[in-house]
């Protein structure tokens, strides 16, 4: 068929020609493939030594086990009593969960909605506290929490840990509130409904990715937590895992192979709640920070 003279000839550059990928990506994909090699190698190790038995781990040099064992983690499951201190985990874990999505998704919607004196300056104060580091107000917090009387329980680490959790959880959710449309709040409003169901029934709802990331990120370092664990638990009852993660190391011989399977016996409900909400994660976390 001989081309009709209307139809234009397909010129080098046109849509249909492929585009060469700029310089700065070509250099970026090897240094994301290097970054995520050297991130996952220490996680690979712990896996790997959680099959090894005592002489292989001390031997060391490779990271495939040569005679894989799942002795390791059937000893390490007994003597980490993993269900005795799970529960206190989890207890400590949800509420904190729990109270950072209540207390910071109503602060971020009076910052996203709301129009009050100070708001702004407000909000920069929390943000400006993702640049303090958590350490230095460890002293205080423990003080503080010695005359309340909490120090040593399980409500003493709740309540410093929804506070530490307050500038991420503000800065993302105030970001996530800000693009709702203003016409479903006016909407609402004329239907006659006031700010605490326009909250609960709007908002909430179109913002469900990303209270599912804020809570991700306040789950994982707060079932991680060692070092206020550490300092405010004194009772073995009320332990948490880390601190039952360390009492393998408490010994006249230190088992290597043991702490690897008890970190990796630790690590993995995390692992789950994360391959469960990764789809939300991803979604909230760029819908968050698209602004």
């Amino acid at each position: 068929m001989i081309p009709s003279p209307a139809s234009p000839a397909p010129s080098p550059g046109g849509s249909g020609a492929p585009r060469p990928r700029p310089l700065r990506l070509l250099l970026a994909y090897p240094a994301l493939a290097l970054y995520a090699i050297i991130s996952l190698y220490p996680f690979l190790w712990m896996v790997s030594g959680a099959f090894k038995d005592g002489a292989e781990i001390l031997a060391g040099g490779h990271l495939v086990p040569a005679h894989p064992t799942l002795e390791t983690l059937a000893r390490t499951w007994g003597r980490l009593r993993f269900f005795d201190y799970f529960l206190n985990s989890l207890l400590v874990t949800g509420l904190t969960v729990f109270g950072v999505l209540a207390v910071y998704s109503l602060a971020s919607y009076a910052f996203a909605v709301l129009d009050f004196p100070g708001r702004r300056l407000l909000l920069w104060f929390f943000v400006a506290l993702l640049f303090v580091p958590g350490i230095t107000v460890l002293l205080p917090v423990v003080i503080l929490e010695d005359k309340l009387g909490l120090l040593g329980t399980h409500v003493g680490l709740v309540l410093p840990f929804v506070n530490g959790t307050a500038p991420l959880a503000v800065l993302l959710l105030t970001n996530a509130f800000r693009t709702v449309p203003k016409e479903m709040r006016d909407a609402a409003r004329v239907d006659g409904a006031g700010e605490p169901r326009i909250f609960w029934r709007v908002y909430l709802p179109l913002a469900r990715p990303t209270l599912i990331t804020v809570g991700v990120l306040t789950a994982v370092p707060t079932w991680n937590e060692y070092v206020l664990t550490r300092v405010s638990l004194n009772e073995e009852s009320r332990y948490t895992l880390p601190l039952a993660l360390e009492s393998l190391a408490n010994g006249t011989v230190t088992h290597y192979n043991e702490i690897m399977a008890g970190s990796l016996i630790i690590v993995v409900p995390v692992i789950l709640l994360f391959a469960a909400l990764q789809r939300y994660f991803v979604t909230g976390l760029t819908g968050a920070v698209k602004e």
